[in-house]
């Protein structure tokens, strides 16, 4: 028979502490209200001992060890309240904690992965067929260039096409959109960009209505034999791939995720909307990530006035990958 091993959400179990914590309350507070009964039954008891005089002693005495038991359960549940609500307090301290982790474990994954994107611009615009397109005068050297582009688009997957551009902006070979070669890209920004930078190039989170869809651009110079730039290439990552990052991030069923860019607008979250129109710098959490603040969390109350816990991490990038200023910030539900 073989071992099977159960996975537990540790914020569901944080959240089911807190529950429990909830229900000991209650009880508390219904002893408490049952020790003022007692209290006040202790206090008749007592007046009407001392109405009776002699005949009243025994009574007295009954009626202050109530007053004893009362006075009793009073000190033990202020006591028993004050280690609730420690073990509460510890248990948000332990979610927050969680929470940040979470935040900081995302971006540094978004990170490695562009990370990834951003090496593969640079080796590829490396590549014979890519320098050929440009430097050589064989009649199929666009032939070549384009199904080498082609072919890297199959079999990586996480990008949309692949691009060689001459030094004026004029699209010389694509993998996928060849209705685009000979069109000038002279007046987009990643181009004017990586022209004026003669290096890596990294864009931020834009809607590319060739794709009808939402990406990132990565541009390089490619160089001649002798090093001197001829044009540049240019990938067009497939977003969609970082949702495989942000669905599989660990938290709650009441939990959110967002990444978020340097100005606070949303670039990536599980409903897969307001991408590019949601803003959230409102948010402390969001604001300390974007001052660069790398980990932390913040107790803040959403619109609805429920206190959430929110975790954030700024992006550090990884390697020659400098990041964007993105930041990811994830919420719990206290």
């Amino acid at each position: 028979m073989s071992d099977q091993t159960t996975t537990t959400d540790a914020s569901v179990l944080l959240n089911d502490l807190k529950q429990a914590n909830n229900e000991m309350s209650k009880v508390i507070n219904t002893i408490q209200q049952i020790a003022q009964q007692t209290n006040l039954l202790s206090l008749n008891s007592a007046i009407e001992a001392a109405r009776a005089g002699e005949a009243g002693r025994g009574f007295g005495v009954v009626a202050d060890e109530i007053k004893k038991l009362a006075t009793r359960s009073f000190a033990t549940t202020k006591e028993s309240t004050k280690i609730i609500e420690n073990i509460q307090s510890k248990a948000n301290e332990v979610m927050a904690s969680r929470t940040a982790d979470v935040a900081y474990d995302t971006i540094d994954k978004i990170d490695r992965n562009l990370f990834e994107r951003n090496c593969d611009a640079q080796a590829w615009a490396g590549f014979s067929q890519v320098k050929n397109a440009l430097c050589s005068t064989a009649s199929d050297r666009i032939e070549q260039a384009n199904n080498l582009l082609k072919t890297l688009v199959e079999i990586y997957e996480v990008y949309f096409d692949l691009y060689v551009f001459d030094t004026e902006g004029i699209v010389v070979a694509a993998g996928i959109h060849r209705e685009l070669i000979g069109k000038s890209m002279a007046d987009k920004g990643w181009f004017q960009e990586v022209k004026a930078a003669n290096t890596i190039c990294v864009t931020d989170l834009y809607f590319s209505p060739i794709e009808n869809r939402h990406t990132v651009a990565y541009s390089c110079p490619i160089k001649s034999d002798s090093g001197q730039i001829v044009g540049y290439f240019s990938s067009r990552f497939n977003w969609e791939y970082i949702y495989d990052i942000l669905d599989s991030a660990r938290i709650g069923k009441k939990g959110d995720i967002a990444i978020i860019n340097k100005d606070g607008y949303v670039i990536a979250c599980p409903s897969r909307k307001g991408i590019l129109e949601d803003n959230i710098n409102s948010l402390k959490a969001a604001q300390n990530a974007m001052k660069g603040e790398t980990y932390g969390y913040t107790l803040e109350q959403d619109n609805r006035g429920n206190t959430k816990i929110y975790g954030y991490a700024h992006t550090r990038g990884y390697n020659a990958y400098k990041g964007k200023n993105w930041s990811a910030i994830v919420s719990e539900t206290i």
